[in-house]
């Protein structure tokens, strides 16, 4: 009985090495933590940071006038011919146009923060990028996943993907 259950455990034992080393091997690091070890992302960053304040104090100051302006046509529209309210109006409908541009020029998708971050970012996310897709195919890890913000996979050994293989089963090659 003693010999029955040691070869069930021996086999047991076995099976799960098998399947052990037959698992998917993969690395967890945090890009956020890298980024800010070197020393060019950290110059980077001020720069960006400096730049967005600047652009910042800049919209600021606009919005102020803007308001201003608002404030004057409030307290004189009473005063004021159709024809001058009109014209007012649309001033301030410009400015206001004008102020709504600018931020979106600055700040918005692709503006001019983001082209400065692909500038200044972007090679140094690169050089990391591939510091990580080299030890990935050096030490045959599968995946790296990035805890930065949130688990994202930032490589994935090619091989593994099955996508060709969904499109052959639903019949489209």
């Amino acid at each position: 009985m003693k010999l029955n259950k040691f070869c069930a455990l021996l086999i047991v034992s076995l099976f799960m090495g098998i399947v052990a080393n037959a698992q998917t091997k993969y690395a967890v690091i945090n890009t956020k933590y890298i980024l800010e070890k070197i020393p060019e992302y950290k110059d980077a960053d001020k720069k960006l940071k400096e730049l967005g304040d600047q652009w910042q104090i800049e919209i600021d100051g606009k919005q102020m006038a803007l308001d201003k302006m608002y404030k004057n046509y409030e307290a004189e529209q009473f005063m004021l011919s159709e024809e001058l309210k009109k014209k007012r109006e649309e001033e301030l409908f410009l400015k206001e146009k004008e102020l709504r541009d600018l931020q979106k020029k600055r700040f918005g998708y692709e503006g001019d923060l983001f082209k400065e971050r692909q500038k200044l970012v972007k090679p140094i996310q690169d050089k990391v990028y591939n510091a990580v897709q080299k030890m990935a195919v050096s030490r045959s890890y599968d995946f790296i996943l990035d805890k930065s913000e949130g688990i994202t996979i930032i490589f994935a050994d090619p091989k593994l993907d099955k996508s060709d293989e969904i499109l052959r089963q639903l019949g489209i090659n």
